[in-house]
This record gives structure tokens, sequence and C-alpha cells, in this order.
């Protein structure tokens, strides 16, 4: 090779190495198997997509399903402490740490489809919650669509809610189960295919994506929605960062994963819900399952009977001098927006 021609060809070299070699990696660490919706039609493809726009130097390796220790309700503090670098988290596995954010657990308030609820809680949290989430570097908020109560028995009342033993996902969500009449039994849902086998809970309330992770087509029979919006509940997730560490990060390389962070990270987080829905209803119809949904007349007397928990909330919001009036009616206003919007 002329002299000439090795100049030419090295800034190509230089560029393949420098594109087999990460020059930053973070451990990504979550609750939910790899075969879980969030992390094959989210996380996988969002961190490729990192990785390909910073030439290869930001590199997000996923661990699922708890694989570098410690339970769920841990990974918070685990990305706060730097045991690892980043999580997926649910917040509401750590009842009442997080109260502002807590108000889209609230019954009645969230709507029906995840491409609405994700970027109305990410520009709450922008406006909100820096204090709250300060330990951490927030990269996204976002929220499922509606939960939906997959059960041994059909739900279609009040009535048929009564003493029925369901998981619920989060303190709001358990509370609001208890106004509408049943036995509440908070765990994480990697927990939810034993308890069901084992008789300890008779259903589950998770929104449709997470149904083929956890078998509940298999092990549910009834499916019961909840019709349009607002819906029963849903439920906020966040991916957080170790301060330090994000700090730490290269200028370059830090603006690669902001670009990949906030509303369009949420959007495309909350989509991956409304994506599956169709073909999850599809599984467990084959399964032989029966999905239902309640009459008009049958919600409104579901609002009615749950309307003390936000009243609850409301005075415990106010004793912690928070104006909670205030965030609710923010945090439904920005539900209306994105719900117009979409």
């Amino acid at each position: 090779m002329t002299t000439t021609a090795a100049a030419l060809a090295a800034p190509a070299l230089l560029k393949a190495t420098r594109a087999r070699a990460a020059e930053v990696t973070l451990k990504l660490h979550h609750f939910l198997p790899p075969v879980s919706n969030v992390h094959k039609n989210f996380l996988v493809p969002w961190s490729e997509q990192i990785k390909k726009d910073s030439d290869g130097q930001l590199e997000i390796q996923l661990f699922p399903a708890m694989q570098l220790g410690g339970a769920p309700p841990q990974l918070f503090d685990q990305a706060r402490d730097g045991v690892v670098d980043m999580v997926w988290t649910l917040p509401g596995y750590t009842p009442g740490r997080f109260p502002k954010l807590e108000t889209f657990d609230l019954p009645f308030v969230a709507a029906k489809r995840g491409i609405v609820n994700s970027p109305a809680i990410q520009e709450f949290a922008d406006n909100n919650l820096a204090e709250e989430l300060g330990e951490v570097h927030p990269v996204v908020v976002w929220a499922q669509d509606h939960g939906v109560i997959h059960c041994k028995k059909a739900i279609e009342s009040l009535s048929d809610m009564s003493g029925t033993k369901l998981r619920s996902p989060t303190r709001l969500a358990a509370e609001a189960l208890r106004a509408l009449g049943a036995t509440v039994v908070s765990m994480p849902v990697p927990q939810v295919p034993e308890a069901l086998a084992q008789g300890v809970i008779d259903g589950a309330v998770v929104p449709w994506e997470v149904v083929p992770s956890v078998k509940l087509h298999e092990l549910t029979k009834f499916h019961t929605q909840i019709p349009g919006t607002p819906t029963l509940y849903t439920t906020a997730f966040l991916v957080a960062m170790n301060k330090p560490k994000y700090e730490s990060l290269p200028d370059d390389l830090r603006k690669v994963l902001d670009a990949h962070s906030g509303q369009s990270a949420s959007k495309q987080a909350g989509k991956t819900f409304d994506d599956l829905n169709e073909s999850v209803v599809a599984l467990a119809e084959k399964s032989g399952g029966q999905v239902l949904t309640l009459a008009e007349d049958e919600k409104a007397k579901w609002v009615e009977a749950t309307q003390p928990v936000i009243t609850a909330w409301l005075g415990a919001m106010k004793d912690k001098g928070i104006d909670g009036q205030a965030l609710l009616d923010e945090a439904r206003a920005l539900v209306a927006k994105y719900d117009q919007a979409a």
C-alpha cells in the first residue's frame, strides 16, 4: 500500500476500530423477563438506537428478571447508590415514597391508551417531580394503558368484586379495589403466576401487554375491561440513572442519551402497550378466555365507589403540605390534552 493510500485508509480503520469497542457501557437492570413486551419492544430497540446514534460509543446492556440481584422494590435505590448504572422500575413498588407521582395512580384519572398516558405523565414529571426524583437522573417516565381485571371468575358488577382476591400493582390501585369490594393482595408482577396456581389470589389487575409473559391467558378465564376514558387505573414506570454516572458521561454521549430521553422515549414506550393489545386479546380468546366489558352505567357506579380514595388522598397530600388538588387538576388536563392530540 502506498503512503497516500495508507493515509486515506487510516480514518476508516480508526472508525471501524472505534465502532467495535464502546467508550461507555451502562448496565440497565429490571424486573421482568426478556420475553416481556417492554423489554423486547421498547428497551431493546431503544438501547440499540442509542448505540447506533453514538457510533457504537455508548452501549446499554440489559439485565432482565433481576439478574443482578435484589428484589423489584430495591431497583430505584440500586440506581441511586450506583449498584447498577440504570434501572427500569415501577415506582409504585415503594408505596408512599413518590407522593406526587402517585397522582396518576388514582382511580379514573388516566386514559385508556398508553400513547396518551405516557406523554401526559412525562410532562407532569417535567413540571413537578424534579425534587421527588432528585436522587437519580430520570431518563424517561411513562405509563401503561388501561388496566384489565384477569380473574378465574367473571367480573361484571360491583357485587362480583365482593371478596374476590385480586393482585394490585400499587398502593392507590389497592385502595380503589378495596373500595370496589375486593380483597387485595399486593405483589410484584413476577409473583403472580405462582400466587394464582396456589390459590393465593383469584386474579390480577394488569394491562394486556403483561398477560403473555406471566401466562395469565392460561391461568385465568375471564378478562374484564373498563370502557373508555377515564379508566380504572394506570401505573407509572421509570428509567432512572445513577446521577454521578450520568454527570460523568462525555458531553457528546450525554447528548445522545438526552436525545432518547423524555418525551420521545415516553411516547415510544407508551405505544408498545397499545400495539400489543389486539394480539393479546386474540391470544386470551384462543385459550378459551372470555373478554368482558363493563356496561357504562356499571362503570359510573365504580367511579362513584372509588371517589373516597381520591378524597382520602387529597387529605393526605394536604397533611404533607402538597396541593393535591392542583396536581390532580393538572394530571386530568394533561390526559385530556394528549387524548385530543392522539
